[in-house]
């Protein structure tokens, strides 16, 4: 008779959004969900370009729904004692400081979109040798451009402005954590001996960790002047979305589009050092004596954010929901391009001073044509990565051939398939959606079931197959559209400055 109830073996997963937080229970090494609650998360602007969240509430909305998923599992015959293993993935960048006496946060997150370190960036530059202010000087060790971005620039803010987090360093009661160490302390116990502990990937975008040797490195702290007793150990892990795509082969590629878009290639065990605006991170470490896998990523700041502020700001649409609808009805999208740099440009622009532009309005253009170019960005973006990872790679023409001739996909905004069709017309080579639409939460799921099965890892799991979008313009088309992208980002530049 076997020790498990009417699902057999389930495994958990915490999946931490900017937006959202939800807890999935899956049957163990399978994408079929059991039990699922999902709550949304507050965001705080308290000035402009400085984007927070209470750790507090983060804390309260993860542990509601691993409450209320549970209590489904239980309703449909299931037991929590079924659940062998809890994997966790998160906004990675995020940053969270809390004192490990009390338990109590020093400061409100800051999150990775938030704006305010650029002056911070200005005095780290001047600290770089022979005063060349280069933003790569750190980036053969960490494999990060200085960014606003990166959780050592917010950490280092935090510890120049905020009095309780400077006395709590000088106590050595400070502790320092993206959102999935502050989650796994406190459900480990927080004051009373919570487990201090990140993974390598969500390590990988501190600015801290060397990514060669996976740990915290001396060069770097001092760097930031961050003493190491406020970091947590660092242990092997996987990018959730990744290996929930099952991306585990080198030259696998994927785009996951939530609040931001983040494009990520397996380099495998080779770490591609990028000369053309992408970050080298950690894919996945598969246990701590395994060898670790890498990837290049880049990092879109504002992708679904954009309809959030057609929404809430200029009041364009009721509901994100509604975008595909009225996009579609602007048949023709003119000239007009939408270029949305709230807080600057990320990859592979990495410019602080963008700001948002829209250009080509004429007397025909309505609010269907703005949505329609809300939406086109994000695909213009995700060209802009490609290019990059093309050129990175080696390879001069524009048809990908390092991913196969494919771009795998998931995430919120996958479910417009305008977006979708958008973004296999504007790449030139086919778009693959997941047919399992929570790709991210499975690859928490599954690394936590290998991490308790190690012979299981890497197998295969049978998957729903999704849709594949395949370009529908010519080339000519896409040149020149991606053209009129080109002329309108060169537009946003310098801005902030102004």
């Amino acid at each position: 008779m076997s020790e498990y109830g009417k699902f057999g073996p389930l495994i958990g997963a915490i999946d931490e959004g900017t937006s959202s937080a939800r807890f999935i229970i899956f049957k163990a090494n399978s994408s079929e969900v059991v039990a699922y609650h999902q709550k949304e998360l507050e965001q705080i602007f308290p000035q402009e370009g400085w984007v927070e969240q209470d750790p507090n509430a983060i804390l309260e909305v993860v542990t509601t729904c691993i409450q209320k998923a549970v209590e489904s599992l239980v309703s449909l015959g299931g037991s929590a004692k079924d659940i062998i293993a809890v994997g966790v993935t998160n906004q990675r960048e995020t940053t969270i400081v809390w004192d490990r006496s009390t338990g109590k946060p020093l400061h409100n997150a800051i999150v990775w979109l938030d704006m305010r370190t650029s002056s911070t960036i200005d005095k780290l530059l001047d600290t770089v040798p022979n005063k060349t202010r280069n933003k790569n000087y750190l980036k053969p060790l960490c494999g990060l451009p200085l960014s606003p971005y990166f959780s050592a620039v917010k950490l280092r803010w935090l510890s120049d402005n905020v009095d309780a987090i400077k006395n709590a360093m000088k106590k050595g009661t400070c502790c320092f954590g993206t959102v999935d160490t502050w989650i796994i302390w406190n459900l480990t116990g927080g004051p009373n001996d919570g487990k201090h502990v990140t993974d390598v990937t969500n390590a990988s975008r501190t600015m801290m960790m060397n990514i060669e040797n996976l740990d915290w490195d001396p060069l770097l702290l001092k760097f930031f002047e961050v003493p190491k007793s406020v970091l947590p150990e660092i242990k092997s892990s996987s990018e959730a979305a990744l290996v929930g795509q099952m991306c585990l082969q080198k030259g696998q590629a994927k785009a996951t589009y939530g609040t931001g878009c983040f494009v990520l290639y397996n380099t495998g065990d080779i770490r591609v050092n990028s000369g053309r605006g992408l970050l080298t991170t950690v894919a996945y470490q598969l246990g701590s004596k395994s060898q670790p896998h890498y990837a290049l990523e880049g990092s879109v700041a504002v992708a679904g954010a954009a309809l959030g502020w057609l929404r809430d700001n200029i009041g364009l649409l009721e509901s994100a929901k509604d975008s595909q609808g009225l996009a579609e009805k602007a048949t023709e999208n003119g000239s007009v391009v939408f270029v949305p740099a709230f807080s600057g440009l990320y990859a592979p622009y990495w410019r602080q001073d963008a700001r948002g532009v829209i250009c080509g309005i004429s007397e025909d253009t309505n609010s269907n044509h703005i949505v329609k170019a809300a939406l086109e960005a994000v695909c213009f973006q995700v060209r802009d990565i490609l290019d990059a990872m093309n050129e990175d790679c080696g390879i001069t023409d524009n048809i990908y051939p390092m991913m196969s001739v494919h771009l795998e996909v998931d995430g919120g905004m996958t479910s417009n398939a305008l977006v979708m069709q958008m973004q296999a017309d504007l790449i030139g080579i086919n778009v693959i959606k997941a047919g399992f639409t929570e790709s991210t939460a499975l690859g928490a799921a599954l690394c936590a079931y290998w991490g308790v099965e190690p012979s299981k890892q890497g197998s295969p799991i049978p998957m729903t197959s999704g849709t594949t979008y395949t370009s529908l313009i010519t080339d000519d088309e896409r040149d020149m559209r991606y053209k009129q992208w080109k002329m309108a980002v060169d537009r946003s530049l310098g801005w902030e400055q102004n």
